[in-house]
């Protein structure tokens, strides 16, 4: 039984090691498949034996928590282990913000000729002349990029070739059909509804926790089929792929990456629901779901963005 005083140490573990084990082939398969090397089977047995690792481990978790044996200092490390997850989140998203950023300020300028270097002063014509118009006569910088350099030199024989349609603000006159409005209205009410659910968990009323909580999940499965539409829609009728230039691939990345979180956060908050079910938390034991809710209001701050620079500002 744990005191103020103690500190519950677990039992050795082989789950760590099946952990690394997961990942590393999930990393192996994710980079095979990018590179056409056959790496979904490697990709999906990864990701099998992390869900299987993460529910056992979690499992445990939960066993020693209800068995009392997670002492106030264990629970401290708990919180501290999901500031650090989280930060390591913001980094990773910090890291896609920051590459959309040097591509539309700085090299689609230079590779339009806006920049004032790399020029040539000693041409066989006279003048000096930017590097654009001797690699690529013809392209035009701006944002989003719906001819691509190589397009522009070698018209339709062009290896790289920009989409057709951009995801762009479709003007007033056809914002109700704009799917990504819809997913930012979705995500933001999720936001509302998963701390109202945190309030009645913190009153003790486990039917409006139950209520909330699970609209907050269903939210989140139909921002993910919204989502997926959006994709559909784009692949098929726009030309917008993730091959399509360096705006396909920059969309693709950052909002592919963002529906993954969606994923992992929602299935979080399905785990909190079902063991709310089950008569797990109250007003002094709530981490299990106070983490996925914390982790839930990062995923929105997150959209706030993509929608604001990949989406509203295209």
């Amino acid at each position: 039984m744990s005191t103020e005083s103690s500190y519950y140490v677990p039992e050795s573990s082989k789950l760590p090691i099946f952990t690394a084990t997961a990942m590393g082939l999930l990393s192996i398969g994710a980079a095979r498949w990018a590179g056409g090397m056959g790496g979904p089977a490697i990709f999906f047995a990864g990701l099998a034996l992390m869900v299987v690792v993460m529910y056992v481990w979690w499992s445990l978790v939960v066993k020693e928590n209800t068995q009392g044996l997670v002492s106030p200092q264990l629970k401290h490390s708990y919180v501290l282990g999901m500031l650090w997850f989280i930060f390591s989140e913001v980094m990773f998203f910090a890291a896609f913000f920051g590459a959309l950023f040097y591509v539309r300020v700085f090299t689609n300028s230079w590779l339009g000729g806006e920049a004032a270097i790399g020029l040539f002063d000693n041409t066989p014509t006279g003048p000096a002349v930017a590097n654009s118009e001797l690699l690529y006569p013809g392209f035009e910088s701006g944002w989003p990029v719906m001819i691509t350099p190589d397009q522009a030199v070698n018209g339709d024989a062009a290896q790289f070739k920009g989409p057709d349609q951009n995801m762009s603000f479709p003007g007033w006159s056809n914002l109700l059909a704009w799917l990504p409005l819809w997913n930012t209205i979705i995500l933001l009410s999720s936001s509302v509804t998963v701390h109202i659910a945190h309030t009645a968990l913190k009153n003790n009323d486990r039917t409006k926790f139950l209520r909330w909580l699970g609209l907050t999940v269903f939210m989140g499965a139909i921002f993910l089929v919204l989502q997926v539409e959006e994709y559909v829609h784009a692949y098929t009728e726009m030309g917008l792929t993730l091959e399509t230039g360096i705006y396909g691939t920059t969309f693709f990345m950052m909002t592919g990456f963002h529906g993954a979180h969606v994923t992992m956060g929602t299935v979080m908050l399905l785990i909190a629901f079902i063991r709310g079910l089950k008569g797990h938390f109250n007003s002094d034991d709530q981490f299990g779901f106070e983490a996925a809710s914390w982790y839930w209001h990062f995923v929105d701050v997150v959209w706030v963005g993509l929608f604001l620079f990949v989406y509203v500002l295209a």
